[in-house]
């Protein structure tokens, strides 16, 4: 994922005409954040837009549009937010939201230290390279989401060996017992697996040895 937004950064940056700066920002669970920025200026104004709650990164995420603003010295939309991002020395933006279907995953923003830096063209190209940009998020999130399943499963299935090993029980009785340690310490099945597989004094106090009768 950090390689994939910071590759879209650059590549903003590299391509998109009048643009001097770029940012991703992704929301989860209502919460933006900033992943990726070419300069600290870029988290610099994007931590400006979440404490003031407006400006065109927060509004494209919020509102599915495209936001360009001409001079943000002058900018009416967003009064708490223009004159302070034009004090700080931005004087152009332009935000994008990233969506993968109806879902936003956040929002491209290309930042100019000139007035109107963006013009229609830019626009028009943005908004196709925002497209690609979003399958490539899209993807990255999914990739993740699967190494880390993959990961687990792994997990799982070491754990289940030990116990295996540890108590002469089959795959299934095995996998109940990690099952129930799960749900009695409230702790994810994959965790309690690697507890089981990392410290010997977890096993022995979750999986105590048989006593023979």
């Amino acid at each position: 994922m950090t390689a994939t937004v910071e590759a879209i950064t650059r590549a903003a940056v590299s391509h998109l005409q009048g643009t001097e700066y770029a940012g991703v920002a992704l929301c989860s669970k209502g919460k933006i954040t900033t992943v990726a920025a070419t300069d600290d200026l870029v988290t610099e104004i994007d931590q400006l837009q979440y404490k003031v709650g407006e400006g065109p990164c927060v509004d494209a995420i919020t509102h599915h549009r495209t936001y360009r603003t001409g001079d943000l010295a002058t900018e009416g939309r967003w009064p708490n937010f223009a004159l302070a991002a034009s004090a700080a020395g931005v004087r152009s933006m332009l935000s994008y939201r990233l969506f993968d279907s109806s879902t936003t995953i956040g929002a491209l923003t290309l930042y100019s230290t000139e007035p109107d830096a963006f013009s229609d063209d830019t626009v028009a190209d943005g908004a196709l390279f925002a497209g690609h940009a979003a399958i490539a998020l899209a993807t990255a999130q999914t990739e993740a989401q699967l190494v880390t399943a993959l990961e687990s499963r792994d997990q799982i299935a070491t754990a289940k060996g030990i116990l295996m090993e540890r108590h002469r029980l089959d795959p299934a009785q095995a996998f109940a017992m990690l099952v129930d340690a799960s749900q009695n310490s409230n702790v994810k099945l994959h965790d309690v697996a690697a507890w089981l597989i990392d410290d010997t004094d977890q096993l022995r106090r979750e999986f105590p040895e048989p006593v023979a009768g």
